[in-house]
């Protein structure tokens, strides 16, 4: 590795850690999330040609800062209608500059907590479209291009590249303010950050579509966000909720994935495998939210479920009839065909398949499920356990045909395959 190579390496570790700061400290001075990003774009170029020759600086975030600062100030300049925004950048950046280096570690830590979160609540404003929100808070809050967010779901970059620019139109349009939002509001709000993290770390943890049964980078990324939405706001028990969540589930990444790249359901899973570090903070955060009063809240039960999964040693040892209580709470509060069918799932585990079955029988006519393949899916589990194998392939291959993720296809043509094989051969006498 050259020199350079190895520069420029560094300077991308630098832009991921370091760019939602940036970007964050410079919508608090601009009031414009685009032209913040654009800044934070420009100082990224001069980094990139300078700190090949230069060296990295010591302090590179400040570097950062300072230059994108200095093209705030030319922007301004170019615009005699913002003249006052120029007069305030220009004392800014005098101070700074009178400021030594150790001085402009502590101006960095300035109100950068307060920042970072009101940038969550920008790029997760309820104006934007969910998609667009989650494009939106990969790429100011995570630090993803927009090749790596188009990769991640499997989209044309193009059309992230657009959503992006709508994104930041709509905000200008809809002049979104650079706050914490309080109140009844702030209710509203943060349920919009949490779902955005929410998407994000589902579709890494069992994507939607494409070759890979997971994307863990997408998972790392909702839960790294998580993890400082929960520092930035440690009073609120469904922040913690979700985080518990995601750290519980992510505990089993190693374990849901084969040799060859197939899905391991979790009855089937090596629990040796699973994270115990990930595990104990998972639980250390839903006792958080469980302390604060949240242990009713969506989140904190879905946790509450991954929890007694993480706390059985084998498969036989999980508690299923808390499990049904808890979906139980869940429907009561969030009720949704989803939810209902993984009741089904918990109820077949506690009382027998029969009783699982007559819970997805019934959602059969529901119109949101008729594209969803896990419906045909459970169905095919039960009626496998029935004994009425010739049914269950059917449903497996129904669930195939709907999935638009290829592992999960194998998956389910396989066990349609067995069904099969089981249906034709000759009774046991």
């Amino acid at each position: 590795m050259t020199a350079t190579d190895y520069t420029h390496g560094a300077i991308d570790a630098v832009w991921r850690i370091e760019s939602p700061r940036l970007i964050a400290g410079l919508t608090r001075i601009v009031r414009d999330v685009g032209l913040a990003e654009d800044l934070a774009q420009d100082a990224l170029v001069a980094a990139l040609e300078q700190w090949p020759a230069s060296g990295v600086p010591r302090n590179p975030g400040a570097w950062l800062m300072a230059t994108a600062k200095h093209r705030a100030i030319d922007h301004f300049r170019r615009n005699t209608r913002l003249q006052q925004k120029q007069d305030q950048l220009g004392r800014e950046l005098q101070v700074q500059q009178e400021l030594t280096e150790g001085d402009l570690d502590t101006s960095m830590d300035d109100d950068i907590g307060d920042d970072l979160l009101r940038l969550m609540f920008i790029a997760c404003h309820p104006v934007l479209s969910t998609d667009v929100r989650v494009a939106l808070t990969l790429r100011l809050l995570g630090g993803l291009t927009t090749d790596e967010i188009a990769r991640a779901f499997l989209v044309p970059e193009p059309t992230v590249a657009q959503r992006i620019v709508r994104a930041k139109r709509a905000l200008s349009e809809s002049r979104v303010p650079f706050e914490v939002p309080r109140g009844d509001e702030l209710v509203v709000r943060l349920a919009s950050v949490l779902e955005v993290l929410y998407l994000i770390f589902n579709e890494g943890y069992a994507a939607t579509a494409g070759d890979d049964w997971m994307r863990p980078g997408l998972c790392a990324d909702a839960l790294r966000l998580g993890r400082i939405l929960a520092g930035l706001a440690p009073e609120e028990p469904e922040v913690h909720g979700l985080v518990a969540l995601m750290e519980i589930q992510a505990s089993r990444s190693r374990a849901r994935i084969g040799p060859s790249g197939q899905p391991i359901l979790l009855l089937d899973q090596d629990r040796g495998r699973w994270d115990q570090l990930l595990i104990r903070r998972g639980l250390a955060a839903l006792k958080r939210a469980e302390d604060q009063g949240g242990a009713t809240g969506s989140y904190a039960l879905q946790a509450a479920i991954a929890a007694c999964h993480a706390r059985a040693r084998t498969p036989e040892e999980t508690d299923w009839p808390r499990i049904v209580a808890l979906y139980e709470a869940l429907a009561r509060l969030q009720p949704s065909p989803v939810v209902e069918l993984n009741r089904a799932v918990a109820v077949a585990m506690a009382s027998g398949p029969a009783a699982g079955l007559e819970i997805a029988d019934a959602l059969t006519s529901e119109p949101t499920l008729r594209t969803y393949h896990l419906l045909p899916s459970v169905r095919g589990d039960f009626l496998a356990k029935l004994g009425r194998f010739g049914e269950a392939a059917v449903e497996f291959e129904r669930a195939a045909s709907l999935t638009r993720n290829a592992r999960e296809r194998e998956l389910l043509l396989e066990r349609a395959r067995q069904c099969a094989r089981e249906a034709t051969s000759p009774e046991p006498r």
